[in-house]
């Protein structure tokens, strides 16, 4: 369980990894970004059983572009609040995830829809290039 900052009235909401719906502020009920790890053991419930889609970003600390885009994809867990829940797989410690999805490059960006995957990026892009495509996939 991790410990986010609520945007619209600073209390602190202990969020699950996994659960239905969105999460949201026990003070306010203000939407809470929703940025969590997964790894071999829980990426079943953290993503695939997920209402909202998700954004898996396969990474590791070793990589130089995976390290470039990490703020990015942090960042789009914040601005996309109550659309889009965010999944940092570390390939390192979690093999079984990057064999099952055919990962054979980092970083690869996997967008889960209704539990199942609905596109993928590989490797490091621009930042409004990242922002659009998560976007696009959003609205379709």
């Amino acid at each position: 369980m991790s410990v986010v900052t609520c945007p619209g009235c600073a209390a602190k909401n202990r969020v699950p990894p996994a659960r239905p719906g969105k999460v949201r502020c026990a003070k306010c009920h203000t939407d809470l970004p929703w940025l969590v790890d997964a790894d071999d053991d829980s990426f079943d419930a953290v993503v695939a059983k997920a209402t909202l889609p998700v954004l898996v970003d396969v990474w590791a600390p070793w990589c130089g572009p995976c390290r470039q885009i990490a703020p990015v994809v942090d960042q789009l867990s914040r601005d996309l609040v109550g659309r889009l829940k965010v999944a940092k797989v570390n390939a390192d410690t979690a093999p079984r995830i990057s064999q099952r999805h055919g990962v054979s490059s980092i970083p690869t960006l996997l967008l889960y829809r209704d539990g199942k995957e609905a596109d993928r990026m590989i490797g490091a892009v621009p930042a409004p290039q990242l922002r659009a495509w998560v976007e696009r996939a959003l609205t379709t």
